[in-house]
């Protein structure tokens, strides 16, 4: 089963940075405890620019993780597959 991933970008003001990263920390610690693997980057020519990344092992174990998340996701269903290339 190939793996997944779904992909968010944001910008958030600087007046807002800390509560978006006590957020940010939330889900991190409930996508880890489901199984996925949880990132954040910052664009560094423009501060507050944020993808954030979360993959799991399968489509199915993604998508169990979005629907209990403490915020779900705006889009859960656009769910990224792992593609073989050989």
């Amino acid at each position: 089963m190939p793996r997944a991933l779904t992909i968010h970008r944001i910008v958030v003001p600087p007046a807002d940075r800390a509560k978006f990263f006590e957020r940010l920390r939330e889900k991190e610690r409930h996508y880890t405890a489901m199984g996925c693997r949880y990132w954040v980057f910052e664009e560094q020519q423009l501060a507050g620019a944020f993808v954030e990344f979360c993959e799991a092992d399968s489509a199915q174990s993604l998508s169990a993780a979005h629907a209990a998340a403490p915020e779900t996701p705006r889009d859960p269903s656009r769910i990224y597959t792992q593609v073989e290339l050989s």
